[in-house]
């Protein structure tokens, strides 16, 4: 590779990162949005029939204690610079919309649980997030607890070549889900092939008897030959 070539090469990268973020940024402000609207007219994205899974018991304090302290900092800031009519607003304005954000990903877990149902089983992680899954592409259903370090959704590779998606909460997951065959899922960073993911619930024991069911049941189905 050429000098030249290089500097296009990297420039092109950084131009694709930019659009990645600049991408995502818009995205999980619409998402935020849209998720206030769930939960003000409690209408949580989940399939007819579907049993809810919530994941976010171990982040939702954290998140709560953010909103108070914003909450209070938005009315302080305000006093401060009530003099600054200008300064006043312009604080007003990022105050309440950083307000309004956390709003949205607090909103964005509870709105959008993981689900289980006759068509299979959703994952989610807030808004950004959701992972369809057939039954005929899973295979197992357990509970295992495991440490994930990283930032979530991340992808590990065993020393046998399999990758697992870790979609984590506070570095664990709790529920494992064995696939039949690689399975290609799509990731904020684009799609990617997994043979394995695990996940947190929040009833982890729960979560893995409701998945049995459906999984024993299709397996107990009686077999019609054709006339």
């Amino acid at each position: 590779m050429t000098a030249t070539e290089a500097v296009e090469a990297e420039r092109r990268t950084r131009r694709e990162a930019v659009y990645y973020w600049t991408r995502r940024a818009v995205m999980l402000e619409i998402w935020g949005y849209l998720s206030i609207f769930r939960f003000v007219f409690r209408r949580p994205k989940v399939p007819r029939g579907a049993q809810a899974f919530g994941y976010s018991r171990t982040v939702r304090p954290l998140l709560i204690v953010f909103i108070a302290v914003s909450a209070i900092e938005l009315v302080v800031v305000d006093l401060l610079v009530r003099r600054w009519e200008g300064l006043r607003i312009a604080m007003l304005v990022l105050g309440t919309w950083g307000l309004v954000w956390m709003f949205g990903l607090l909103f964005g877990f509870l709105t959008r649980p993981h689900a289980v149902g006759a068509e299979g089983i959703r994952l989610r992680s807030g808004a950004e997030l959701d992972i369809p899954l057939d039954w005929d592409q899973i295979e197992t259903v357990t509970r295992r607890k495991r440490t994930a370090l990283g930032k979530q959704p991340q992808i590990s590779v065993d020393e046998h070549g399999d990758r697992t998606l870790h979609l984590h909460m506070q570095n664990e997951t709790n529920v494992h889900i064995a696939l039949r065959s690689p399975v290609t899922v799509c990731l904020p960073r684009g799609p990617r092939i997994v043979t394995t993911i695990e996940v947190w619930a929040d009833e982890p024991d729960a979560f893995a008897d409701a998945a049995r069911r459906h999984l024993t049941g299709r397996l107990c189905q009686p077999h019609r030959d054709p006339l």
